[in-house]
This record gives structure tokens, sequence and C-alpha cells, in this order.
């Protein structure tokens, strides 16, 4: 499933995205920065939401250049912990299963500093 999740984003396939989630996914990060409406702000995105960015291929990364690690934090009966490491995040990631099959229910995700682009 976190396969999907990562790979999805990566290949920009939103059927293979789409595959992984819950329809009601919960994916937040949590900002630095307060606003005024919010002591503790989070970012929040659905999972149409996730799915269109696989689908504008924000993500898309070519084979050669992908990387990611994948660890199963814990399992309890029928819902996990998963950490999916990138170059561009890192998400926590808690899983539910139904039957054989497992869904990603809620994501926490930090975005990494990416190094910035010389101005020519």
């Amino acid at each position: 499933v976190a396969r999907d999740y990562v790979d999805g984003q990566y290949d920009g396939d939103p059927s293979r995205v789409a595959s992984a989630l819950h329809p009601d996914l919960a994916k937040r990060a949590v900002r630095e920065q307060p606003t005024a409406r919010e002591l503790a702000p989070l970012r929040r995105m659905s999972a149409d939401e996730l799915i269109d960015t696989a689908r504008l291929g924000v993500l898309k990364v070519p084979p050669s250049e992908r990387k990611r690690e994948i660890k199963v934090l814990d399992i309890a009966g029928n819902i996990a912990v998963v950490r999916v490491d990138t170059p561009f995040f890192v998400d926590f990631l808690e899983l539910g299963r139904t039957g054989n099959r497992w869904l990603i229910v809620n994501a926490l995700w930090w975005n990494k500093p990416q190094p910035s682009q010389p101005k020519e």
C-alpha cells in the first residue's frame, strides 16, 4: 500500500494512488507559522486532492532518480503505522485493514527543505 502511495505519485498514476487510499483519507501537515485564524495550523488534503496531484504529475520523477524508504513501524490487529521517506517528504501513514485489504486512513507529512536553484 505504501509503495502504491509513493510510486503512484512518482509515476503520475492517479489510479495507483487511489487504490492505496481510504475515501475518507485525512492527510495533514503541521504548519510552522500560525495564522490569525488557527493557533495550531494544519495544511489539509483529501483523498481526491492527493489523487489530483498524481494526475497532474506534481511528484513525477524518472525511474532512475527515484528514492524511497518504507518502514512498517507497528502493527496491532487491523491497524498499522508506516513511515515513508523520500527526498521530498516524510509521511507517517496510519493504515486500516478490512478483510485482506489495507488502506491509508490518515497521513501526517513534513515537506523536506529543498536546495534552492541558482538564479540565472
